[in-house]
């Protein structure tokens, strides 16, 4: 395995990292004053989008995009060090075209829209003309386990009819955002995971009803975690994605490669919360002595080091990995990073808040909002149980499997 990267990457990561240092670093305060003042959309992201468009940093994380369509394809080894810059800034994805839940659902469609759904939907998706979100997780089942879901997506003639309840939807305030795509059960009695299908629904199409945009750890986010009421809702069965009874076998290869995109963009705010760690026990002094002098500080930032750069090296793996032989073949790998990467990045943030003192649970600077997104990302995609107990059971599995071909060879 090979994770230098190209002189492509290299120049890629040089501008990215230009233009988050010229472009949004200095635009930073604005978009917070916008934001406090009840803007969820401030002008200067607009802005910054078509510079990032004009300087060809679009659509950087789509292995598969077509020549005719805008941006640069990237595999998702290529790609992972650009969403670590991107990562520093939390709204700065959004710049470059690359924030979730758009990356996966450009994905899902890039992957099986019809020609109708490419032209209404996915197009000014890629153009960075609109937005979306993704309903799957409701409040009344054990989302983790997606053949809980319990949202109804009924067959009536040419359309179909959506009822249920979603919760912890991610974008759904955005003032962009146009459609969600939903899933629930069209075949109640079908095999378990063939029960679910994914819809696309308007956001302003009758009966959809966004109740609220959902606190998280009394943070509130501008774009949202929104809890959605479906009543009645009807959209053409020509809105369908795929076929009938697809829907979880679509929602596994979405959350591959957004895996890996959400890990990466956690290790560079680690990145920078291990950097504000530094710059603070470098200038800061208690008892005669600097604070990196003190043992305990010493130690935090060196384990810092130590977990960012070993859990980056599992990212890049799962990566090439995907990139080699398919989200399949890297479901461990993929587990083991979600599981992993954000208690690092908790970690990291809870020891550079101890260094900042009561600096560090205040606003002056992002560390609180950096550990709280690590925290959230503990449970949005499947809580760490989840995909620890996907790890154990590949590990018996190959247990088992060495047992036998042991019993095998002896014989």
């Amino acid at each position: 395995m090979d994770f230098s990267y190209s002189d492509k990457v290299e120049r890629l990561r040089a501008e990215i990292g230009e233009f988050v240092a010229r472009g949004i670093a200095p635009s930073m305060a604005t978009w917070e004053r916008d934001v406090a003042a009840g803007n969820a959309h401030p002008q200067i992201v607009e802005d910054l989008k078509r510079a990032a468009r004009d300087a060809g940093l679009w659509n950087l994380f789509l292995p598969a995009l077509r020549d005719d369509e805008p941006g640069t394809a990237l595999t998702n080894l290529e790609y992972a060090p650009l969403a670590e810059i991107m990562g520093r800034v939390i709204w700065a994805s959004e710049v470059f075209n690359c924030s979730a839940p758009d990356t996966g659902n450009m994905e899902i469609l890039h992957l099986f829209a019809t020609g109708e759904q490419r032209e209404r939907w996915l197009s000014p998706l890629l153009r960075g003309e609109i937005r979306s979100c993704f309903a799957m997780s409701e409040p009344d089942v054990a989302s983790s386990d997606a053949t809980n879901i319990r949202t109804a997506i009924r067959r009536d003639g040419d359309h179909y009819v959506i009822n249920g309840r979603k919760w912890f939807i991610s974008g759904a305030a955005h003032p962009l955002c146009r459609f969600a795509i939903v899933m629930g059960v069209t075949d109640p009695d079908g095999e378990p995971h063939r029960q679910q299908s994914m819809v696309i629904v308007p956001i302003d199409a009758p009966g959809v009803q966004v109740v609220r945009n959902i606190p998280v750890m009394h943070h509130l986010t501008p774009e949202g975690h929104c809890e959605i009421v479906f009543r009645d809702v009807r959209v053409p069965r020509a809105n369908l994605i795929h076929e009938e009874g697809a829907g979880f076998a679509i929602a596994q290869a979405r959350l591959g490669p957004g895996r890996i995109h959400h890990c990466m963009r956690s290790i560079g705010q680690s990145e920078l919360a291990l950097e504000l760690m530094c710059q603070r026990a470098s200038e800061r002094k208690s008892f005669g002595r600097y604070l990196h002098q003190h043992a305990n500080v010493g130690d935090w930032i060196a384990q810092s080091r130590i977990e960012i750069d070993q859990a980056r090296l599992l990212v890049l793996k799962a990566a090439w990995i995907i990139d080699r032989h398919g989200a399949k073949a890297a479901s461990k790998e993929i587990a083991m990073i979600k599981a992993l990467v954000p208690s690092v990045q908790t970690r990291v943030c809870d020891r550079a808040m101890q260094v900042f003192g009561a600096m560090g649970l205040s606003p002056d600077t992002p560390l609180a909002s950096l550990w709280t997104w690590g925290r959230v990302l503990r449970i949005a995609d499947g809580p760490d149980e989840v995909h620890l107990r996907t790890i154990a059971r590949k590990e018996i599995d190959a247990a088992r499997q060495r047992h036998v071909e042991t019993l095998r060879e002896s014989r």
